[in-house]
């Protein structure tokens, strides 16, 4: 508990009070929460006294405070000091040459003398004084005002042990000392024996020198990272000079670990401490590879071009000749926009040891352009711009070092988008994409891709409804239009040439009319009416050769179009099924079925585009019947008239159980059994005499959470018809032979995944552990992400004992391949991923692929990590596939001394 007695002055000289000496003393009594107030008036000044013992005063009257003064003494003395104030507010004199330029704050817990005659003032007991941005805590606190000099020192309790050392914090520069002596006018100061705190930068010295604002010496030094009195590893020097937020240079210096000196030394040192961004050297780090040779990695600079644009260049050599550069830069602009740059050159030279080539080296020079780039919705509302580019030369991702994820991406996408709206009535949307193959170095270019959309209008709904609106009002028309263009080659085939060769561009109009009818009791009915037409830039005619019994293929450029007309009417309704326990932890089970049952006709306005062609010598010849504008960029109509209906079924099954968490009688919580499964289809009730499947194919999907942790989404496409031996469907349906086979599976699906965490030991949750930036693209994101996979010693959490990530995922199709015959195509992978804690220090962890297909691992990532406390070793091991490494690194956590690290890295291409 501290009190505060304050003496104000309206420019008062030290002339004016030379004979006075005001002596006040605050004393706390803790106990009975009361203070005493000694003054004394005296034609003669009072020695100053020593900084360690309190001064003598005599003849002083004490008074005690309390809220009812009533005492004569206290009313003479009081009216005495409200006299001497009056009298001091007459004098309207300037302030003298050593008063303060701002206002001191200061607190003790036992007591505070000032002396007017010598103009000190001194603080007893957890003193704490605030001076401007200065703030100084110690057992005794002496101010001069004279000299301009504060004086704080500590104390030794009854054990002899230090107590309430000197602390002073200025900024974020924080230091703890025997002694601090401070002028506050030129702010210089000397402290003995001090901890200092400079950013992540700690500094142990036998003296400090401050000698202006910013600048501050240290001699006969110890600066680390470490935050422990005894630190882990620290650098002695003899010399020492800090900037505020700048840097620190040191002359030689010396390592050493627990105490122990290293016989190795550093001429000089330079520490950067200046927070934000700055240009600056980026150190590179040595490295070993079998293919490559030496090389240094990383090195490069950072260039802070202005407030809202930076560029950065890092490179890396290698003795056999092999070179990459990496020139990024990222800008922002807050309310404006925000993206990033990168552009790479590899110019790769790799020595062939497996003896499969008769070159020494394998040569290849490839590139990688990555750009990212959003507007923000408040520079211009109403229109929206967004780019994320990733092209480049189908083999770069293979000699990327050190980064097993790259190395196995195969397929590269980009996307330029424009939007524009008009009040919510009209919207434009313009898009460019890009997407290639590194195995088949294939590359497809969409550009552009435009989309013009009329939201639904009703021409009969009036300006403003009155009473209930007539049938025909909720009559809505709208539109939508959508061109494409397209073209694709081979990165090693590429030509202006081959270009015009493969373009192909088309356009679809669709008009839809609606009518919003009012809900019949529990069912919702809506009629329809859709007019579409499609424009084709080509259309391919094929046709069996007698000659060679081949397909002879052959392509007509020109304009061409086809248009569809569909009538409907469909309704759908909700119907809800709950079945209760009256025993149990299960409470219920609830059971949602959505039904939907449309009518529908299609009248046949395509079978012109329709023709047969015998594609094989088999026997008479097998037929198959292709469309016209089949193979490009916007597919065919469907052949045939449909007059049918439409049916499908979704379904949602939820269960109710008693809360375990929920004390109150009759707490219960919802569990999600199935989050939906159902199937849907169609049946032609008049089909036309060229359409002998009058049954559609069966949709079928299922998606699932067990028991919030197992995440399962399966579908598959059931066909009712029967096959011959060639694949060729015949009107025959399945259930006809087999009544407990409803139809052969052409297609399907399923992905199971799941991950298991046990709890951490800090309590925080993921949002809480992973730090957010906002003004990171998704693309940056995806290259952080990438980063961490593929290092993951790097990125561990001691935090989590253990982690288990489980996905397993399978899929098959039947396709026509090119010599006209269906092959089913299986893909089947597993993924895991995890690690757990060996101790509290040690922790091990992988990630692998396994591809059931090729039955081959894939990739396959291991690390171990040990955490020290200011310091991370770290161990990554890829042990197998293509691309093999192993890097060992031991480095300080601390930011300012990330490039002090000890790496060792190796890596083995196939």
């Amino acid at each position: 508990m501290s009190k505060r007695c304050k003496v104000r002055s309206k420019k008062i000289s030290a002339l004016a009070v030379i004979a006075i000496v005001f002596i006040i003393t605050i004393r706390v009594n803790a106990k009975y929460k009361s203070y005493q107030i000694d003054y004394q008036y005296t034609a003669t000044a009072v020695d100053s006294p020593p900084p360690a013992k309190r001064p003598k005063i005599k003849d002083t009257v004490a008074i005690k405070a309390s809220t009812d003064l009533t005492d004569s003494t206290a009313q003479t003395d009081t009216a005495r000091t409200d006299s001497l104030v009056q009298v001091t507010d007459t004098l309207n004199v300037k302030l003298s040459k050593d008063s303060l330029d701002a206002p001191v704050t200061y607190s003790a817990d036992d007591s505070g003398v000032l002396i007017i005659p010598t103009k000190e003032f001194i603080l007893y007991g957890k003193a704490n004084a605030k001076y401007t941005d200065v703030e100084v805590t110690a057992q005794t606190i002496h101010l001069d005002q004279d000299k301009q000099l504060l004086t704080a020192y500590g104390s030794n309790d009854t054990t002899g042990d230090p107590l309430n050392k000197p602390k002073l914090v200025q900024g974020d520069m924080q230091s703890v000392s025997d002694t601090i002596l401070y002028n506050t006018r030129s702010q210089k100061g000397l402290t003995k024996s001090t901890y200092l705190q400079q950013g992540e930068m700690y500094v142990y010295a036998n003296t400090i020198k401050k000698v202006n604002e910013n600048t501050l010496y240290a001699f006969r030094g110890r600066f680390t990272t470490c935050n422990l009195d005894t630190p882990h590893f620290a650098f002695r020097t003899r010399k020492m000079k800090m900037i505020n937020n700048k840097m620190a240079v040191s002359g030689p210096a010396s390592p050493e670990f627990e105490g122990v000196p290293v016989p190795i030394g550093i001429p000089f040192g330079i520490y950067p401490l200046n927070r934000g961004r700055h240009s600056g050297l980026l150190p590179p780090q040595f490295a070993t590879n079998e293919q490559f040779g030496l090389g240094l990695e990383g090195l490069g600079f950072y260039k802070v071009l202005s407030e809202n644009f930076d560029a950065t260049v890092r490179s890396n050599i290698y003795s056999y000749g092999g070179w990459n550069v990496n020139v990024s830069s990222k800008y922002i602009k807050r309310y404006k926009y925000t993206g990033s740059l990168n552009v790479a050159i590899q110019n790769t030279k790799i020595l062939n040891t497996g003896g499969f080539s008769k070159e020494e080296f394998t040569k290849s020079k490839t590139f990688m352009v990555n750009w990212s780039h959003t507007r923000d919705s408040k520079a211009r509302p109403g229109s929206s711009f967004s780019a994320n580019v990733n092209a480049g030369s189908t083999k770069f991702n293979q000699f990327v070092s050190n980064n097993p994820m790259l190395n196995f991406q195969n397929s590269l996408s980009s996307s330029i988008n424009y939007s524009k709206d008009w009040a919510g009535k009209y919207n434009l949307s313009v898009s460019a994409n890009h997407s290639q193959n590194s195995n088949s170095r294939s590359v497809d270019l969409t550009l552009p891709t435009a989309s013009f959309n009329v939201i639904t209008l009703y021409p009969f709904q009036k300006k403003e409804a009155i009473g209930t609106p007539k049938w025909y009002e909720k009559l809505g028309i709208g539109y939508t239009g959508n061109f494409q263009n397209r073209v694709s080659f081979y990165d090693s085939a590429i030509s202006i040439r081959r270009l015009l060769d493969t373009a192909q561009y088309g356009a679809t109009h669709v008009v839809p009319i609606t009518l919003s009818l009012p809900q019949m009791g529990a069912i919702q009915l809506a009629p329809s009416v859709s007019y579409e037409e499609r424009w084709y830039g080509q259309k391919i005619i094929r046709k069996w050769n007698d000659v060679t019994e081949k397909v002879d293929t052959s392509i007509s450029r020109g304009i061409y179009t086809a248009r569809q007309m569909q009538f409907g009417l469909s309704s759908s309704t909700r119907v809800f099924g709950t079945y209760q326990f009256k025993k149990g932890a299960v409470k219920a089970i609830r059971h949602e079925i959505r039904p939907s049952v449309s009518i529908n006709y299609r009248p046949d306005m395509q079978k012109r585009y329709f023709y047969d062609v015998q594609t094989d010598t088999v026997g008479k010849g097998t037929m198959r019947r292709f469309s016209q504008f089949e193979g490009g960029v916007i597919g065919p109509f469907s052949e045939g008239r449909f007059g049918g209906i439409g049916f499908g079924v979704d379904n949602t099954l939820e269960m109710k159980v008693k809360n375990s968490k929920d004390t109150s009688e009759g707490g219960t919580r919802k569990v999600r059994l199935l989050d939906g499964f159902g199937f849907n289809g169609s049946y032609n009730l008049i089909p036309s005499p060229t359409d002998s499947f009058p049954l559609s194919n069966i949709s079928m999907y299922v998606r699932s959470t067990l028991f919030e942790k197992i995440n399962i989404t399966a579908n598959a496409n059931l066909d009712p018809y029967e096959i011959d031996s060639m694949g060729i469907r015949h009107p025959k349906l399945v259930m006809a032979t087999s009544k407990f086979k409803p139809g052969r599976i052409t297609n399907g699906s399923i992905a199971v995944s799941t991950s298991f965490t046990s709890k951490s030991k800090d309590g925080a949750d993921d949002k809480q552990r992973v730090r957010q930036d906002d003004y990171l693209t998704p693309d940056e994101q995806q290259r952080q992400l990438d980063y961490v996979r593929s290092n993951p010693a790097e990125f561990t959490d001691f935090n989590i004992p253990w982690s288990v990530q489980l996905s397993y995922s399978l899929s098959f199709s039947k396709q026509l391949s090119p010599d006209y015959k269906f092959v089913t195509n299986t893909y089947s992978n597993i993924s895991v991923n995890g690690d757990f804690s060996l101790t509290p220090r040690w922790k091990i962890g992988g990630n692998t692929y396994y591809d059931f297909t090729t039955k081959q691992i894939q990739t396959l990532t291991m690390f171990i990590t040990r955490e020290m406390h200011c310091w991370q070793m770290s161990i990554n091991i890829t042990p197998v596939g293509l691309y093999r490494s192993f890097n060992i690194s031991i480095n300080p956590k601390s930011g300012i001394l990330r490039d002090l690290k000890i790496n060792r890295s190796r890596y083995f291409y196939q």
